[in-house]
């Protein structure tokens, strides 16, 4: 099992992007795959998650309406594309693979490498 993160970067306040989580050795169809993310200094925190039964299972409340959650099945590729996004929000973002949808970092199965997203103010 492999999970690879891209989409990060340098973005100005209110700017958007979209990260990608590529997976290998596994289908989505029948896993849940989080987004969660750490800031220097404090814990990693879930941010969303899908379920390959279910759909978009999870949001952080702070994310709700900003963020979305999506998935290609024929790619095994994640998304999450984020908007509106704000200095606070400077973090390692990271990927992570489950057997249900669940926002607790220890009971992850898996995880990518992380990507970067730096807010600028």
């Amino acid at each position: 099992v492999q999970l690879v993160e891209s989409g990060g970067g340098l973005v100005q306040a209110g700017g958007s992007l979209r990260l990608s989580c590529v997976a290998t050795g596994f289908s989505f169809d029948y896993y849940a795959v989080g987004w969660f993310r750490q800031a220097p200094g404090k814990e990693r925190e879930a941010v969303s998650c899908t379920s390959g039964r279910s759909g978009p299972v999870y949001y952080l409340n702070s994310a709700k309406g900003r963020f979305t959650i999506s998935s290609d099945s024929a790619k095994n590729t994640v998304y999450l594309q984020m908007n509106s996004l704000e200095p606070e929000e400077t973090a390692k973002y990271y990927c992570a693979l489950n057997r249900v949808c669940s926002t607790g970092s220890s009971e992850q199965a898996h995880w990518g490498q992380g990507t970067q997203v730096t807010v600028s103010s």
